[in-house]
């Protein structure tokens, strides 16, 4: 589940939902996925890398299940998926069992953690916006937190 989340970049809602034919098909991880996120309502593209591929093939091979059910069931209902909520304490029970400190992780750490690699990596914050799918940039540039200073290490880092 966490890799899918550090991959897909998608809020909770939208992990949590995800149904196997989302990501499946001929019986085949897809390496890329798309979805329409719940609060926009706009689709998201996302990768699957080949690890995180393993991990849910590993999961679903175990788990079983058709295309239309929940990635993620819920351990109530056949027929829901697991609430954010308790995705939310499965995070906190992982972060706590590879000693780090729980409060300074959540669910959204993970939708976090790729983009903000990709942007200290590359400078492109359109790619960022695009990946996350906001639809303005002034969005993508608070999510991030970019300033002043991140724009002017960049700046000094290019030579012409």
């Amino acid at each position: 589940m966490f890799d899918l989340a550090l991959d897909s970049k998608l809020r909770g809602c939208d992990l949590v939902s995800l149904r196997i034919g989302d990501i499946v098909t001929s019986g085949q991880v897809r390496h890329r996925a798309m979805v329409v996120q719940q609060k926009t309502r706009r689709p998201v593209q996302f990768e699957i890398t080949e690890t995180t591929r393993e991990s849910v093939r590993a999961w679903l091979e175990y788990r079983g299940g058709g295309l239309n059910e929940y990635v993620f069931p819920s351990r109530l209902s056949a027929k829901a998926h697991l609430s954010t909520r308790q995705y939310a304490r499965l995070l906190d029970q992982w972060v706590r069992a590879v000693g780090l400190i729980a409060g300074e992780y959540g669910t959204h750490s993970l939708r976090r953690t790729k983009v903000a690699m990709i942007y200290k990596r590359t400078g492109n914050i359109r790619a960022v916006q695009i990946l996350l799918g906001h639809s303005k940039l002034d969005s993508t540039v608070r999510y991030l937190g970019v300033d002043v200073e991140d724009s002017l290490t960049l700046s000094e880092a290019t030579d012409l």
